[in-house]
C-alpha cells in the first residue's frame, strides 16, 4: 500500500510540473520578448528571471528598474509574482504602498490558473 502511495505522489508530481510548463509554454514566448530564464542569463528590456522566487524585489545588476520598484522591499514570493503578472501596475502600487508608484512592465494580464502556471514555472528555475 505505502508503495502505491509514493507512486501516485511522484506521479502527481511529475504530472503537476508538466501541466504548469505546459500551460506557461502560451505565455512563454510573450514572456521571453523581455527577460532570460537561465543562470547567468542576459538582462533584456527586463531582468534575467532565473531564481526569482524568494529573491527581493529590484536586487540584481538590472539597470532599468523603475525607482518604485528598485526600493522594492519586498520578496518575490508566489502571492507576489501571481498579483505581478496578473496586474503589474497595481500590484507595484500594492506592494509597496504608495498610491503613485510605477513599473515600466506592462499588464501581462495572467491571472487565476494561469499565474499559478507562471509561477509554477518560475520556481523550476534554481
Amino acid at each position: 500500500m505505502n508503495k502505491t502511495i509514493i507512486a501516485i505522489g511522484a506521479f502527481t508530481m511529475l504530472t503537476t510540473g508538466f501541466v504548469a510548463t505546459t500551460a506557461f509554454a502560451g505565455a512563454e514566448s510573450k514572456c521571453k520578448a523581455c527577460h532570460t530564464f537561465e543562470q547567468g542569463g542576459k538582462h533584456k528590456s527586463g531582468p534575467n528571471l532565473f531564481a526569482v522566487v524568494g529573491r527581493e524585489a529590484g536586487n540584481t545588476d538590472f539597470k532599468k528598474y523603475s525607482k518604485s520598484l528598485k526600493a522594492g522591499g519586498w520578496v518575490w514570493n508566489e502571492e507576489n509574482l501571481k498579483s505581478w503578472v496578473c496586474d503589474s501596475k497595481k500590484a507595484i502600487k500594492e506592494l509597496t504602498g504608495d498610491a503613485h508608484a510605477k513599473t515600466r512592465m506592462g499588464k501581462q494580464k495572467k491571472c487565476g490558473e494561469k499565474a499559478d502556471a507562471v509561477v509554477a514555472f518560475l520556481k523550476t528555475l534554481k
